[in-house]
């Protein structure tokens, strides 16, 4: 059957409600894997402690009671207790393919790996340095990153387009990477050498100090915007608990004297300022759970271009060597501070990283996390020591020193008038990652919507054999609150929507208990880069998850030649039940899409995709081919269509594509599904896209 497209209008349909709202359940002692949560003000503290024996070995079989946890001398009663051993799982691609295939759908399976943030300091880090500071993060990321961990990649000068949102796909963490560039401010020693090179020969009293002032004026200012980055990402991060939460700092150190109280540069000062930051992103840092590992990427001697420029002139107390080397030191003091307060360290003068990130990656892949609440709720500010011991003799513990309690009063969350979200879906949704307490997986593709947008269609479905229904004289009822929204890379939001799905379940009541529930929705959007946020909370019992996911959306009236997304039904998908299908695909397709990847071998595929043709005035030809491909590259099904630009009568449009893909002469394993069109017209490029599948 063949469709031809010329628009695709889908609005998205809201429902008005709320649903009951439950507070979530405190942490339970004696867990084992305590799932990552979300709570915005909580009188708890949370510890990790990583404990070696002489030889400097993990021990990892410890109980709780071989624990005692002191704060400022007095012995703690732990209430969350859990001995965390994170696997490094490395990415499977198909053997034909020399990265992994980015998949097209996402699940918040209970999470399993490590939380890393790359904080590239951009306002640290010298431009002429940029490409060792970006060869040291790939580094991290292509060798000691594990296919199950979570990285989120953020620039302290505020960039958005060197910014990445949690993910485990590579791609994207290296894309964001790639843009990084430093602009560090002109040092205070090569600025004293330009004031010298202006005075020279001036009378005496005559000179001018206006280079080194307006360094000095800089440098505190970028300096207190990288420890307030630091500071916000220990907030943002504080919610994760029962992990570690790791921050790999890629910096050259801060740039600024803060022991310089005596004006002897001859500048106003900012040296107080700074060392307030620093303390503030500390005390974030501590009372987040957050450990920071300063990198150094200058390697040995440190100096490079500065040490060149200064060669050849005089010494003496404004500039010269010995002053660079001073601005060095306390340059990387700084990273040690920071990385030491925090229960990290930090790594200077190496020029192999290899070592130091083995390292990184065994502190937060093995370790005790230890979870208690204080006798003592004030928010007094101050420092409380932090003492773990355990009753096994010759072990060391190492863990972080202590915290700074939060002062003041605590933030109340703002809510807008109209917003409809549930107190406790909002808060998860505000999660750095995915909370998996309802088990949610999505599927996401984006077709030509009513331009200039495109429509991305949602599938969600869910495990519902969770479900606390109600039974009412033989009808099981329940409500599912879900809320959607769509970040672009500038943080906003672009579109979103909040509806509850009443549930009210006759004879269907078995088939959602075991095949799950499906529901479908569409955003509208335009052309750009998303995070996608969906979450949803089951009203009865309380559940409640959220889920992730990345999609680039393409300008589809770009280009002679483009693809939207990839829509796949199945026969035993078509046994989930579905609540208000989309109609878009009513036509196209014998049941509502799957976000189902696994199938079995008895299985049958129905495929949906739309090629648009934006030179429909000149007479061509595209041709448009689905194959199979098995893991080592070989075609094992293939089927194909031609199609001509006087269907479009003229006009830019789409050719909508549909095939059916038997499963049965499939042998268990990984696959590959390619779609790809070619036009017959001179020097168009074709287009495909790929998704990766598996049949048991």
């Amino acid at each position: 059957m063949r469709h031809t497209f010329f628009a695709l209008p889908i609005a998205l349909t809201l429902a008005v409600g709320l649903a009951a709202q439950q507070p979530a359940a405190p942490p339970q002692a004696d867990a084992q894997q305590p799932p990552l949560t979300f709570k915005v003000e909580i009188n708890y503290v949370e510890v990790d402690a990583v404990v070696t024996d002489a030889e400097g070995n993990r021990v990892t079989d410890l109980r709780k009671e071989d624990f005692t946890v002191y704060e400022d001398g007095k012995p703690q009663t732990l209430s969350v207790f859990s001995h965390v051993d994170i696997p490094i799982e490395r990415a499977d691609p198909p053997l034909f393919a020399s990265s992994t295939i980015p998949p097209d759908t996402t699940a918040n399976t209970p999470f399993d790996g490590r939380v890393w943030v790359l904080l590239l300091d951009d306002l640290q880090t010298n431009f002429m340095r940029s490409a060792g500071t970006k060869a040291a993060a790939k580094l991290f990321v292509e060798r000691y990153v594990g296919a199950n961990d979570l990285v989120a990649v953020v620039n302290t000068g505020g960039r958005t387009d060197g910014a990445q949102d949690f993910t485990s796909n590579k791609t994207l963490i290296l894309k964001a990477i790639d843009s990084f560039s430093g602009r560090k401010a002109r040092s205070a020693t090569l600025a004293a050498q330009d004031d010298a090179n202006i005075n020279r020969g001036l009378p005496d009293g005559t000179g001018t100090n206006a280079s080194r002032s307006a360094s000095d004026f800089e440098r505190s200012m970028q300096a207190r915007n990288t420890l307030a980055t630091i500071k916000g990402l220990a907030d943002y991060l504080a919610g994760i608990r029962g992990r570690r939460k790791a921050v790999v700092l890629f910096s050259e150190g801060i740039d600024y004297d803060v022991y310089d109280f005596m004006n002897t540069s001859g500048t106003t000062q900012f040296a107080s300022d700074v060392q307030i930051a620093t303390r503030d992103a500390i005390a974030s840092a501590t009372r987040a759970n957050v450990s920071i590992y300063g990198v150094d990427p200058r390697g040995l001697g440190g100096l490079g271009d500065e040490s060149i420029q200064i060669q050849g002139l005089p010494e003496d107390n404004s500039y010269g060597p010995g002053s660079l080397n001073n601005e060095l030191r306390l340059s990387q003091d700084s990273l040690r501070v920071l990385s030491d307060e925090t229960g990290g360290f930090a790594t200077v003068n190496q020029n192999d990283f290899h070592d130091a990130f083995s390292r990184i990656v065994q502190d937060n892949s093995s370790y005790y996390v230890l979870g208690y609440y204080p006798a003592s709720e004030k928010r007094d500010g101050r420092f409380h020591k932090i003492e773990v011991k355990v009753t096994r003799p010759g072990l060391k513990v190492r863990t972080r020193r202590g915290y700074v309690a939060a002062k003041g009063k605590g933030d109340t969350p703002k809510r807008s008038a109209g917003e409809k979200t549930s107190e406790p879906l909002r808060a998860a949704m505000d999660s750095p990652i995915p909370v998996s307490g309802l088990p949610i997986r999505l599927s996401a593709a984006a077709f030509k919507g009513t331009e200039p947008n495109a429509s991305i269609a949602l599938t969600l479905e869910f495990d519902a054999s969770q479900f606390k229904f109600a039974d009412q004289k033989g009808v099981h009822t329940d409500d599912l609150e879900i809320s959607l929204v769509a970040i672009d890379g500038k943080a906003k939001v672009k579109d979103g929507g909040h509806d509850i799905v009443n549930l009210k379940l006759g004879q269907s009541y078995d088939a959602v208990r075991t095949n799950g529930l499906r529901v479908t929705r569409r955003l509208e959007v335009p052309p750009g880069r998303y995070r996608l946020v969906a979450g949803a909370r089951e009203a009865n019992g309380g559940l409640t998850g959220t889920v992730l996911y990345d999609l680039d959306v393409p300008d589809f009236a770009k280009g002679d030649l483009s693809m939207s997304g990839i829509a796949i039904a199945s026969a035993a998908g078509s046994r989930t039940p579905t609540a208000s299908a989309d109609p878009a695909f009513k036509d196209v397709l014998p049941a509502a899409p799957t976000s189902r990847r696994v199938f079995v071998r008895n299985d049958a595929l129905a495929v949906f995709a739309e090629i648009y043709d934006n030179k429909p005035t000149t007479a061509h030809g595209v041709g448009i081919t689905l194959s199979i491909l098995a893991d080592d590259g070989k075609v094992v099904y293939t089927t194909s269509d031609q199609r001509r630009s006087e269907e479009l009568q003229g006009k830019p449009g789409g050719y909508g594509y549909t095939a059916q893909v038997p499963l049965t002469q499939l042998a268990p394993g990984r696959y590959v599904l390619r779609i790809a069109a070619k036009s017959t017209l001179t020097g168009t490029p074709a287009v495909q896209r790929d998704v990766e599948f598996r049949v048991q």
